[in-house]
């Protein structure tokens, strides 16, 4: 039996689940993806996606479990899309998935804690920092692998100054990697 999800997310995905009509896949970014697949003790109301498979089925989803939704006022956690995100551009070799067979009409994917770590760099808020921390100690993250990723994945997506993301990237590894 896959891991269980924390609670609203446990009821709130059995009954979206329920109501939907055919499987869809969800590559899961965000808080939600450290929360659930990697056990970070604080809540989150949201699940941001990056990708949903099949794609013509986002209207459907928004309506069952968007924020605007019966579900969403009832759990008071949706499903939203994530419209802009950086991610490194080979993430979905490596997606995940924590709950498989847990669910009959979702299937969710997570980054691999690289990828979200380095998905968070754009942002760089609070809430992306202690979940950064977060990772590096739980998982005890290699700080060279983080790196190579960035060098050959991530760098040349980024929008914004290159010299800023290099220098979080820097303090990140500074900060929370014990391998630095």
């Amino acid at each position: 039996m896959p891991p269980d999800l924390p609670p609203p997310w446990k009821q709130f995905l059995e009954e979206l689940d329920a109501l939907l009509s055919e499987p869809v896949e969800l590559h899961c970014i965000g808080g939600f993806a450290v929360v659930a697949a990697y056990h970070l003790p604080r809540s989150t109301n949201d699940l941001d996606y990056y990708t949903l498979i099949p794609v013509d089925c986002e209207e459907k989803l928004e309506q069952l479990a968007g924020q605007a939704s019966a579900l969403a006022r009832k759990y008071k956690v949706y499903v939203h899309r994530a419209a802009v995100a950086s991610l490194p551009v080979n993430y979905e070799e490596r997606l995940t998935e924590p709950f498989a067979g847990r669910f009959h009409n979702i299937r969710f994917f997570v980054l691999d804690p690289y990828d979200l770590v380095l998905s968070k760099l754009s942002r760089n808020a609070n809430r992306d920092r202690e979940d950064v921390a977060f990772l590096a100690k739980t998982l005890n993250l290699d700080a060279a692998t983080l790196r190579e990723r960035y060098e050959r994945e991530m760098k040349n997506v980024l929008i914004g100054p290159p010299e800023r993301h290099h220098h979080t990237l820097k303090f990140w590894i500074e900060a929370y990697f014990n391998n630095k």
